[in-house]
């Protein structure tokens, strides 16, 4: 098994994307070496930013026509999960913020440019429509609160949830939901990031008060990407959405299972002669631990290939597809949680400490399962259309 920041093998190179692969290993290792100081200020440390920004790794998902590479999913989940391997909240953040990029080509091409234009520039969002929006001459004004901000202590820009109301079917109708791209500077940032894991994400809560957001830099995810979009933008948004949240959680289980092997080699438990490597239980334990997880990553990776090559034709993917995507990213995130706390019970007491990496991805790996995309609900709407029930798939 490759450590975090090895070289890209040249095998690697082959699809045309190794200088992004090589930068996803740099940045991991770099987070590894940061992540006790990323944790104690709530933030990512600000050379691993540095490092991201350039690489052009939080904007692997902008279009061609803005300027950008317009990245294959594998590649950028790939990406994600090798960050993540490093630190957990690094590669969160890596994921938010690629899977925001996927809107530039939701916007107009003036707003493309807007958000994205400046290659320095970094998107996070929160899409669910928890703020009120009404319509005005050339745009909409918005207020209200977003929670789980990943990433926004280093971002330029904030896509955000809103309902906006139809002035024609006043008092008739739901309020439509649209995201909206408003700069960070004009919200103000609570500090509302006090977790138990995940520390380093940064995730605090935005609030806007009556900000106004001009029409090109207002979307709806529901009605889809621009015109003549390319395949990239007919893969499923929200199931991508969802791989993301599983690409973070199989890097830091990746990176819980390297760390428990580097304790196993030195530590020997109080009063035995062998070091935890040597020890039965650690051998099974590890063993049983690497199978789940390789299995569960085959599956993600599998239904991720799906999902692109009918991505490549010209119809949307269809449901079977997109169902398969959700189910196998929200296993391969539980799996890995499963996987991170064995890892976190072979350390012993060693793995208590703060000074002890296992420690802290544990901690992530059980923040991150909180998160709606993977939470019990999702095995419940999969299981319903696995069924043949009646099941909302709009939203998968």
């Amino acid at each position: 098994m490759r450590d975090a920041g090895a070289p890209v093998e040249a095998a690697d190179l082959l699809d045309g994307f190794g200088e992004l692969r090589r930068a996803a290993a740099h940045c991991s290792g770099l987070a590894a070496s940061v992540a006790g100081a990323g944790e104690k200020r709530r933030a990512l440390d600000d050379a691993l930013v540095h490092e991201l920004v350039r690489s052009g790794l939080l904007r692997t998902g902008v279009s061609r026509s803005a300027g950008g590479p317009q990245t294959p999913p594998s590649v950028m989940l790939d990406a994600a999960e090798t960050v993540a391997r490093g630190d957990a909240s690094a590669g969160w953040c890596v994921a938010i913020a690629m899977t925001s990029s996927l809107l530039s080509a939701y916007l107009s091409s003036k707003g493309a440019d807007e958000v994205f234009g400046d290659p320095r520039s970094t998107a996070v969002g929160v899409w669910a429509p928890t703020a009120r929006a009404r319509a005005v001459e050339g745009g909409v004004v918005v207020s209200g609160r977003w929670t789980f901000c990943s990433g926004v202590s280093h971002a330029d820009w904030l896509f955000a949830g809103c309902g906006v109301a139809d002035a024609e079917a006043a008092g008739s109708a739901a309020p439509r939901p649209l995201v909206v791209a408003v700069p960070v500077a004009e919200l103000e940032v609570l500090d509302t990031w006090h977790t138990v894991g995940m520390r380093a994400t940064g995730s605090h809560d935005c609030v806007a008060e009556e900000v106004f957001v001009p029409d090109h830099r207002v979307v709806s995810i529901v009605d889809g990407p621009s015109a003549g979009a390319g395949a990239l933008y007919r893969f499923p948004l929200l199931g991508f959405f969802a791989a993301s949240v599983a690409a973070a959680a199989l890097g830091n289980a990746r990176g819980a299972v390297d760390d428990l092997r580097a304790l196993a080699t030195v530590k020997k438990p109080l009063g035995s002669t062998r070091t935890l490597a040597e020890r039965s239980r650690t051998q099974d334990g590890l063993a049983r631990a690497q199978a789940s997880l390789q299995a569960a990553r085959l599956l993600f990776r599998q239904a991720v290939d799906d999902a692109w090559r009918a991505a490549q034709g010209e119809e949307p993917v269809g449901d079977e597809l997109r169902v398969r995507l959700r189910l196998a990213a929200a296993h391969a995130a539980r799996t890995a949680a499963d996987v991170t706390t064995a890892m976190y019970e072979l350390g012993g007491t060693s793995a208590i400490y703060e000074t002890s990496p296992l420690q802290r991805r544990f901690r992530d790996a059980h923040t991150m399962t909180a998160h709606v995309q993977i939470r019990q609900p999702m095995y419940e709407v999969t299981g319903r259309y696995l069924l043949g029930l009646p099941t909302e798939t709009a939203l998968l």
